[in-house]
Order: C-alpha cells, then sequence, then structure tokens
C-alpha cells in the first residue's frame, strides 16, 4: 500500500513552463533527451514545469536519463496504460466515430483524430511516471530497487506519424476558448494540458468529446480510478522500479533548494503527479470512444 497519498496542492502553485520553441542552449538539449528517450513528439507540461529550475532539473534528469531507457520502466509504463484503459471502460464511453461523420467528418480525419490520440495515449503514460518518482524523492522517500537496469531495446511507441499541431488559446476563437475555460474549471488546473490543445485542432470533435466527459471527470467512479492509477504509480516508484542513476531525496531537495524554496519546487511536483493520473483516464475515455466505427 502506497504512503505518499493521492494530493491536490492547495493553493495551486504557479508553473513557469518554457515552450519548446524559446528552448535553447543546455535546456533545448535536454528537451531533446527527454523526448527521444520517452520515444514522444512533445515535451510535457510537466518537464518544461521543473525546467524552470535548472539546477533541480539536471539532478532529475541525470538519475531519470538511464531509468527511462530501461526494461523495467518500459514494462511499467505499458502495465499503467493497461489498467487504466481497462477500467475506464467502466464508465461507457460513447462511441463518436459516427456522429463526427455526421458532422462531415472524413475517415481519413477521424484516423487523423486516433492517430494523436494514440501517441498521448501511449507517452502520458512515461512522465507520469517521471512525476512520481520526482514526487517521491521530494516528500523524502527513497527508490528501492536495485541499481543496474536493462535497457529496452527496439521502440514501444506508436508508429504513426502525424502532424502534431497545437490550437494554443491565442490561436482559437471564441467556442475553443469556451471549452478550455471549462477544462481547468472542471479539472480545477489552471492551465490546458497538452493533449487537449492537440485535440482541439478539431474544434468541434474535441467540443463533443469534452462534452460526454466532462459530466465523469471528478465523478466517484472517475476519482476511483485516479487514485488506483496513482497507487499503482507509486508502490512502482517504491519497490519496483530500479535506480540506475543513483537518485536520492537528499541529492534532489539540495538542488531544488538552489533555484528556488524547497516548498514552491514541491509544491510544483505535487501539482504534476496530482493531475496525470486524471489526464490518463481522461485520454484512455477519448481513445475508446474512438474504438469503433
Amino acid at each position: 500500500m502506497t504512503q505518499l497519498p493521492r494530493l491536490y496542492p492547495d493553493p495551486v502553485p504557479a508553473i513557469h513552463p518554457l515552450p519548446e520553441y524559446q528552448a535553447s542552449g543546455q535546456v533545448a538539449r535536454w528537451y531533446g533527451e527527454v523526448k527521444a528517450a520517452l520515444q514522444v513528439p512533445w515535451m510535457g507540461v510537466v518537464t518544461m514545469a521543473y525546467a524552470h529550475y535548472p539546477t533541480f532539473f539536471a539532478e532529475l534528469w541525470r538519475g531519470l536519463k538511464p531509468l527511462v531507457a530501461s526494461a523495467p520502466f518500459v514494462e511499467a509504463f505499458q502495465e499503467n496504460r493497461s489498467f487504466i484503459e481497462a477500467a475506464v471502460t467502466e464508465l461507457e464511453p460513447p462511441p463518436i466515430a459516427h456522429r463526427l461523420a455526421a458532422f462531415g467528418y472524413a475517415p481519413r480525419e477521424v484516423e487523423g483524430i486516433r492517430a494523436v490520440v494514440e501517441v498521448f495515449s501511449h507517452g502520458n503514460h512515461p512522465y507520469a511516471l517521471i512525476a512520481t518518482v520526482a514526487r517521491l524523492l521530494m516528500e523524502g522517500g527513497e527508490m528501492a530497487g536495485i541499481g543496474e537496469a536493462p535497457a529496452y531495446e527496439g521502440r514501444h511507441a506508436p508508429k504513426v506519424s502525424v502532424p502534431f499541431v497545437l490550437m494554443e488559446a491565442h490561436h482559437a476563437d471564441a467556442p475553443t476558448r469556451a471549452v478550455y475555460d471549462d477544462v481547468k474549471r472542471v479539472l480545477g488546473l489552471p492551465f490546458v494540458n497538452t493533449d487537449y490543445r492537440a485535440f482541439a485542432r478539431w474544434p468541434s470533435y474535441f467540443d463533443l468529446a469534452w462534452a460526454d466527459l466532462a459530466p465523469h471527470a471528478g465523478s466517484p467512479a472517475h476519482e476511483a480510478f485516479c487514485r488506483a492509477y496513482h497507487e499503482r504509480m507509486v508502490d512502482v516508484a517504491r519497490s519496483a522500479l530500479p535506480n540506475p542513476g543513483g537518485l536520492s531525496p537528499v541529492a534532489l531537495r539540495k538542488a531544488a533548494d538552489a533555484d528556488a524554496p524547497l516548498e514552491e519546487v514541491l509544491a510544483v511536483c505535487r501539482l504534476f503527479q496530482w493531475l496525470l493520473p486524471g489526464l490518463a483516464t481522461n485520454v484512455a475515455f477519448f481513445r475508446h470512444q474512438l474504438l469503433h466505427a
């Protein structure tokens, strides 16, 4: 059983993610390494927010780099994905493809949406484990796994190639901005995650998909799935993942303290470790909507 409770930080801390297009020098190199190691086409808001604290991020990524390339890490996040995608079926996500067709979406366009959803269905789970490791160490917890870890050989990311276009709030029209405002209100977040901005490249799709999901978000069943996912991640991070980079709470907290008050960095770690189970659940819901024609 976990000893790291699911915790929504109050107050919600300000975050200062550095967008990829503004990154240069060492930060740009970190971003490239993260995306290559996780086999994802985007730098998650979580890691961009960590990069605001460069000493902290340098120490965290130093230790994470060999871990995220290991077979045990990949197997752990794949198991977490399988768990949440099975659990979310209890919410009975309604099929959406036939409704999109009625709007005028061609089969190729629906396949494009499926491909983008698949990218996030894969990539959110390694980011969620990273956030759990970071919070565990910042809370003073230890990783008890062995130091050595076999590397994962090959590709675990989906074999899809899609244009990765984000609908930023300043790009969007008033109806899409209203959906973004509702996303933030329902989820209790001060920002809109990358996933939702990618899905809103098709505004009428995202409006429809979100309308199906919103009544479930925060419900007892939804929160039960998030809590179970959280507990799986904490248990894995605490006792099952290897620690080939020798990450330690002492070193990570010292690094964080060099950048900002320790409580500030800890609050950011708590925020992302709280929100990512919900994001994983929501994307699993969207994926299930698209499973059938």
